[in-house]
């Protein structure tokens, strides 16, 4: 073989290793097996990238942030009413493709009954409106994705129990049916709510069934959600810290009792917030 040819294959080999071990990486999914409505986390390792990595879940995008040198990282979520099974999530690092492995397990949600004032639940035309409206600017704040504010784990946001747990089929009066897509968290008249992690205050107002609401944004298309308060102790557009007292319990709203409601969006699904505060961020 001549020096020129020998010169040619090894620049070659070099060229091919080094563009082998810049996209080599490791992802895994955590964790990898779910219930329905519950949050997980995908994380991309050893990835000598210059761009995040992308991520999606039956068409439904992700966002993924640095969680150090050569480290990312990405909160996913899936529907309360997905269907037991197996789930590919779909990665891409690069130019590199991956097919991830997702189990989602068989539940059953649990039934209550409960009794409210008739106007509360079989609302007016002049409610029905409002409701309407109310629900419209939600879902345009829940899909507008930020830049991350997060940092680690997120808490609990009443260190108290859990009186009404996540997905329960609730029959209000005997005949309106409703999901609860939150958890209700004992708690007594005036006691301080905290901050589940940083965020921005995107929204402080009285709704019609939440009542005194505050939602923080932490990016990334992640929101939390506070409900029933007595009063806020934020205001619109402020940015809090983890563990920050943000507003009161009470019972506005549709409420029969002072408590809690705290609510999980990702990408405007309703995620279990138990399955949320339990990721190792």
């Amino acid at each position: 073989m001549k020096r020129h040819s020998i010169v040619f294959l090894i620049s070659t080999l070099l060229v091919f290793f080094t563009y082998a071990t810049s996209y080599a990486f490791q992802a895994e999914v955590s964790p990898s097996e779910i219930k329905p409505g519950d949050a997980f986390i995908v994380k991309v390792e050893s990835a000598k990238i210059s761009q995040l990595p992308t991520a999606s879940l039956n068409g439904r995008r992700f966002y993924f942030s640095s969680c150090g040198e050569n480290c990312f990282i990405a909160i996913g979520s899936v529907g309360m009413k997905s269907k037991p099974g197996i789930y590919t999530i779909k990665l891409r690092v690069a130019e590199k493709r991956k097919n991830l492995r997702l189990v989602v397990k068989q539940i059953s949600f649990q039934t209550t009954e409960l009794t409210l004032p008739d106007d509360k639940i079989f609302l007016s035309r002049e409610n029905l409106r409002r409701v309407k409206r109310e629900n419209k600017r939600l879902r345009l704040i829940f899909y507008k994705v930020s830049d991350r504010l997060w940092e680690g784990g997120f808490i609990s946001p009443l260190e108290n129990d859990m009186s009404t747990p996540y997905g329960t089929k609730r029959i209000l009066n005997g005949k309106w049916i409703s999901i609860h897509r939150g958890v209700d968290i004992k708690g007594q008249d005036g006691e301080e709510v905290k901050a589940s992690n940083s965020g921005r205050v995107v929204l402080t107002e009285e709704l019609f069934f939440g009542g005194n609401t505050i939602i923080l944004d932490h990016g990334l298309g992640i929101y939390t959600i506070y409900m029933h308060l007595s009063k806020f102790n934020v205001k619109l557009g402020d940015i809090v810290s983890k563990g920050d007292i943000i507003g009161f319990v009470g019972s506005s709203g549709r409420s029969t009792a002072p408590h809690l409601h705290f609510g999980v969006k990702v990408m405007n699904m309703s995620t279990n917030p138990i399955s949320f505060i339990e990721l190792e961020l």
